[in-house]
């Protein structure tokens, strides 16, 4: 099997290498973003190795641009940071797995080699409603070919509004499946996110694709204008 590690520290990167190679596998090194993403789009690997703080272009640019291409090769993202937010949006990117440094070689193997183990993920498929497309794979939104700045909040209302286009959908189901049916806040927190979304959608193209249905709540609608 062919792995890709792409580390910028010149001795964890030759330590990684020398390690693979001792388990079978074959083995690319990449020093930069730019470098590893050149070489994950000129050869075929069966995972990669990503760090995130890299020069160049950092992990989540690369696993983004791989993973907006349709390369669903495995990714285990590895960096030095620490913190719930640097999980969450490495694996908001596309990667498969993260392990946090120093971390040992044994448990790095083990989570590589698990990810071997699955089978290939597909892309999932692009929600749309005519002209207004959310990709879950990279996580954006675009209108008329345009691509639109949406907050993580917003990008969740929306996605399950496009799942469930063409229906009415209350604002205590948007509710229980965007925020969770623990949520104990103002429901009307429902429709601040809904004026933002239409703010951003709908109006500057001249559109009404979120709907109001009196006294039950929304429905998002195909409108290409």
């Amino acid at each position: 099997m062919r792995v890709l590690v792409v580390e910028d520290e010149a001795r964890y990167a030759a330590g990684l290498r020398d390690g693979l190679e001792a388990e079978g596998f074959a083995v690319d090194v990449a020093r930069d973003g730019v470098d590893g993403l050149w070489l994950a789009r000129e050869h075929t690997y069966d995972a990669i190795v990503l760090d995130i703080m890299l020069p160049g272009l950092n992990g989540y640019r690369v696993c983004r641009a791989l993973r907006g291409e349709g390369d669903w090769t495995p990714i285990l993202m590895l960096t030095a940071k620490e913190g719930e937010w640097d999980e969450v949006e490495g694996l908001d990117t596309g990667a498969d797995d993260y392990v946090t440094k120093p971390v040992s070689y044994a448990v790095l193997l083990a989570r590589l080699r698990a990810l071997l183990r699955r089978e290939a993920r597909q892309r999932p498929a692009v929600l749309a409603a005519g002209d207004l497309r959310l990709d879950p794979a990279v996580r954006t939104v675009s209108r008329a070919g345009r691509e639109i700045e949406v907050t993580a909040r917003e990008l969740a209302v929306l996605e399950f509004l496009l799942r469930r286009a063409g229906e009415a959908v209350s604002k205590r189901t948007i509710l229980d499946q965007v925020w969770g049916d623990d949520f104990e806040g103002d429901p009307n927190i429902v429709e601040v996110y809904v004026r933002r979304l239409r703010n951003k959608v709908d109006r500057p193209f001249g559109r009404e694709s979120l709907r109001t249905v009196r006294g039950h709540g929304y429905r998002l609608v195909r409108d290409d204008g």
